[in-house]
């Protein structure tokens, strides 16, 4: 499944001899602790800290002295300054912001240092951003969301008789896989305005897209941040650059009732459909 959860807990290296803890059970979903990610050496759930990923003490704005002005400039801004919310509806943005929460967790992040993922992605719709080119089954990106925010909706009516907002984290993510799985229970007069899956395509990539362009994300996968004016230096053999730290990997797990546990393609068992650039200008 294209869900995703990030962890970021670092152990000391395990024990290959040690007997490994049996997990059969967990705090529930609907608890703070019970959203947590698991080490799954321990078996304990992972606390929140201001930097997960495998690269502790990595900072990319330790680099910015090496960026020109105004690259400097839209990087801090990404932290400071974040888009205030302006194409979204206020109801829009509330359900939105709760989708956003299940395809890309950031419980592994204390609350100082969250991605603001909606405000970028309604930035991007409310300046009508685009790629170039737009999928024949698919409507404009703006009317897309709107349309799949009122079809998520009507699936979590459907399948548990209340909003979506309103369910716990692992019955939202169940009316999620619905779309995932392209087996939605309710709102079939939208997908037939548009493709699910590539509605689901686009979702996901405007979460990630988001996540992965903010400095707190950078710092997470050890990325330094724009090579302008500076430049890499060492560009063969996985060589890190000397301002880079080593990677230190951990074994992890999201939690016990995730959906996002198991892997699944888009539309497992349905025709499937590959990005591309088929679609009409």
């Amino acid at each position: 499944m294209s869900l995703t959860n990030k962890t970021q807990d670092m152990p000391l290296p395990p024990d290959p001899n040690a007997p490994r803890p049996t997990i059969e059970s967990g705090p529930p979903a609907t608890t703070p602790a019970g959203r947590l990610p698991i080490n799954t050496r321990t078996g304990q759930p992972i606390q929140p800290r201001p930097q997960p990923g495998y690269y502790p003490g990595f900072s990319t704005l330790s680099q910015q002295k090496f960026w020109d002005e105004a690259t400097r400039r839209v990087v801090l801004a990404r932290v400071n300054n974040p888009p205030p919310i302006r194409f979204f509806t206020p109801d829009e943005a509330r359900l939105m912001r709760a989708v956003i929460e299940r395809v890309l967790p950031q419980d592994d992040r204390d609350e100082a240092h969250r991605v603001p993922i909606l405000n970028y992605i309604d930035d991007r719709l409310y300046h009508n951003r685009i790629d170039g080119y737009r999928y024949e089954d698919m409507p404009p990106d703006r009317e897309a969301h709107r349309l799949g925010l009122q079809a998520i909706e009507r699936i979590a009516q459907t399948m548990y008789g209340q909003p979506f907002i309103a369910l716990p984290p692992d019955q939202q993510e169940r009316v999620l896989k619905t779309i995932h799985d392209v087996e939605p229970p309710a709102a079939h007069d939208i997908w037939r305005q548009m493709s699910i899956q590539r509605y689901w395509m686009l979702l996901v990539q405007d979460v990630v897209d988001a996540y992965y362009a903010h400095p707190y994300a950078w710092d997470e996968i050890g990325f330094g941040g724009p090579a302008y004016p500076r430049g890499y230096m060492r560009l063969e053999g996985g060589k890190p650059e000397p301002w880079e730290v080593a990677e230190q990997r951990y074994e992890w797990s999201g939690p016990l009732w995730a959906v996002s546990n198991e892997y699944g393609p888009i539309g497992a068992g349905h025709e499937t459909i590959t990005p591309g650039q088929e679609g009409t200008h």
